[in-house]
């Protein structure tokens, strides 16, 4: 599927490779912290379980990355658009999550963390072997001159309101530096100890000068990651090489990991042309997103010979909130009951059968897949948040969980449409004159923008006709990826495509994906503009949640208030990874829970004995 992940919804954490969620933390000092419990691992312990600390390093691993091209090596502003995977293979961070944990993280670049009992502030003691790329030592006030820079009108808007609950950074000596908090949060020590950290001497010319970090395009970062920039030629290719000086490669969170030594991403614009590359043997392995290819493309003699693998990996990640989002700065979409009616015409059943080849499940929640997925009626705890807001809230969120359209008998498209109609009807749009239309005789007309992924369009084009059943008329507008960003960012679009993607725990990103402030942010998560006292009421509720029960009900609660909003006309998510690699590569026996197939493979992976096999770790 050619949809657009967005990237400040991940942020925070973007330089952990396998980072799946911000999350909350219990009270102690250690080297690694858990939001219930205890750490899986123990102060000490020698390498995650799936990284294998005596895996080969060396040869190159190439990858595809979806996409025309990059102007830019900051992935940290709004503007353009930035290499493939520059922010987790050169950027780190003070701490790093564990893959096989929801809920836990230890450090990185930070080797204590130390959190104040009232919950106002975070130490971190930097680790004294921690080195940038030009070799100088990360200092305390490296981290506040990135905390400061990010926070500036040179980064991406998204930073100051992920960050709006932090009064202050302090750096207590050169390896010391704390955080304080406006108010306890238990996620904020988590979105500070995930902020990239960089040098003050990214930019800095020949001459003394500076270049402005909004400015910064093809300057190589100064960071502390595994791998440099090698050669690029944007619209192609880019090449980073392990830097063999890298400091961390010995300590517990990065042992066994970062195998390769370069790491080729090659740039395809069309997803066919990508496919035929790699059975071309152009690089080393794909993570299939289509069904469709997967069952009828991925076949013929190198298949057949054991030369690729073909292998399918349970995914236990939280469901990419994939959909058709609607822009609710557009009068069009202001009506809930409109907004039903639109879910209505889409025909999940269809497209599952006549192309995904019942691979794929439904979306049912902005939590699928996950404890934190609403279902059945409110609890006790939930209605305890609810029911202070039951004046604003639809009745329906105070009822059975919400579950979407189905045509499967004895439901049926046509009894969809009918029901669409009456709705839409109560909204004050009819049909006459050949279309449907509002009173004053405007019609229900809109665009469906994207950048025109083959499998989208088919499904839009269905959809349109669904639409055109009730006089709706729906312009599937494709445009490049670069326009698309930019009119993104701007919020200027009707209806468009988009996958916000999943977090294991929810956190504090849930205000920024939902809230009213995030609304008027260009560049933020909320591309809906939601502006409703009741979901940030249920947002905060979440991101300052104390206890695991208190976070289940606060987002069971949220997820009931946006489920009923019908905001978006949820698409479907894979319950397993499609992944295809050559023969040659390795992989430790264990298999991470919570992963992106490209941040596992590049991250933990290696060049091995010709078997495919997977090799047990130590």
């Amino acid at each position: 599927m050619n949809v657009r992940l967005r990237r400040l919804a991940s942020l925070l954490a973007a330089a952990c490779a396998l980072c799946m969620a911000a999350v909350a933390p219990s009270v102690h000092a250690a080297g690694g912290i858990a939001q219930y419990g205890t750490p899986k691992y123990a102060d000490g312990f020698a390498h995650f379980d799936y990284a294998n600390p005596d895996a080969p390093k060396g040869g190159t691993l190439t990858l595809a990355n979806f996409g025309a091209s990059f102007d830019k090596f900051n992935p940290w502003t709004l503007r353009g658009v930035a290499a493939p995977y520059v922010s987790s293979l050169m950027f780190e961070t003070l701490i790093t999550n564990s893959a096989d944990e929801p809920n836990s993280a230890y450090g990185l670049l930070a080797d204590d963390i130390r959190l104040a009992p009232d919950g106002m502030s975070v130490t971190f003691h930097l680790n004294a072997a921690a080195r940038f790329s030009n070799g100088d030592r990360v200092t305390a006030d490296d981290v506040r001159y990135s905390y400061e820079m990010l926070l500036s009108k040179q980064a991406n808007p998204a930073f100051r309101v992920a960050l709006t609950d932090v009064k202050g950074i302090e750096v207590i000596d050169a390896s010391t530096v704390r955080f304080t908090f406006k108010r306890h949060n238990g996620d904020l020590p988590y979105v500070v100890g995930e902020l990239p950290v960089f040098s003050p001497k990214w930019g800095v010319k020949a001459d003394g000068s500076h270049t402005a970090f909004d400015k910064l395009a093809f300057e190589p970062p100064i960071a502390s990651g595994p791998y440099l920039i090698d050669r690029y030629e944007p619209g192609r290719d880019i090449s980073y090489k392990r830097n063999p000086q890298y400091w961390a490669q010995n300590i517990p969170s990065r042992r066994g990991m970062y195998n390769f030594d370069r790491v080729v991403f090659k740039l395809y614009s069309d997803d066919v042309a990508r496919l035929e590359a790699f059975k071309a043997g152009e690089f080393d392995a794909i993570s299939e997103n289509r069904a469709r290819n997967w069952v009828r493309s991925y076949t013929g003699e190198r298949f057949d010979s054991g030369a690729i693998i073909k292998r399918e990996f349970s995914n236990h990640n939280g469901a990419n909130i994939q959909g058709f989002y609607m822009n609710l700065r557009r009068p069009l979409f202001q009506d809930r009951r409109v907004r039903e009616a639109l879910n209505l015409a889409f025909d999940f059943e269809w497209a599952d059968r006549m192309l995904f080849y019942k691979l794929y499940d439904r979306t049912e929640s902005f939590f699928m897949n996950t404890d934190f997925q609403a279902s059945g009626m409110p609890s006790a705890e939930e209605l305890k948040l609810l029911e202070p807001l039951r004046n604003e809230l639809d009745p329906s969120v105070f009822g059975p969980m919400i579950v979407q359209p189905v045509t499967t008998p004895p439901h049926s498209l046509r009894d969809n449409l009918r029901k669409a109609r009456a709705l839409l009807a109560q909204a004050g749009w009819t049909y006459r004159d050949g279309a449907l239309r509002n009173a004053a005789g405007q019609p229900f007309r809109f665009e469906m923008l994207d950048t025109g992924a083959a499998l989208l369009e088919q499904v839009s084009s269905v959809y349109a006709r669904n639409l055109q059943k009730l006089g709706i008329t729906m312009v599937f507008r494709k445009t490049d990826s670069a326009l698309y960003q930019q009119r993104l960012d701007n919020f200027d679009f009707d209806v468009t495509t988009l996958v916000m993607p999943a977090v294991q725990v929810p956190g504090s990103e849930q205000i920024e994906r939902w809230g009213s402030k995030a609304a008027d942010t260009p560049g933020s998560d909320n591309l809906i503009g939601i502006k409703s006292h009741a979901i940030d009421v249920l947002a905060d509720a979440v991101a300052s949640a104390h206890t695991e029960a208190d976070l289940l009900a606060a987002s069971h609660a949220l997820d009931r208030a946006l489920i009923s909003g019908w905001y978006i006309v949820p698409h479907w998510y894979s319950p397993r990874f499609l992944v295809a690699y050559r023969r040659e590569l390795a992989r430790p026996a264990t298999v991470p829970l919570y992963y992106q197939v490209d941040g596992w493979v590049l991250s933990t992976w290696w060049w091995g004995s010709g078997a495919g096999a997977a090799s047990a770790a130590h």
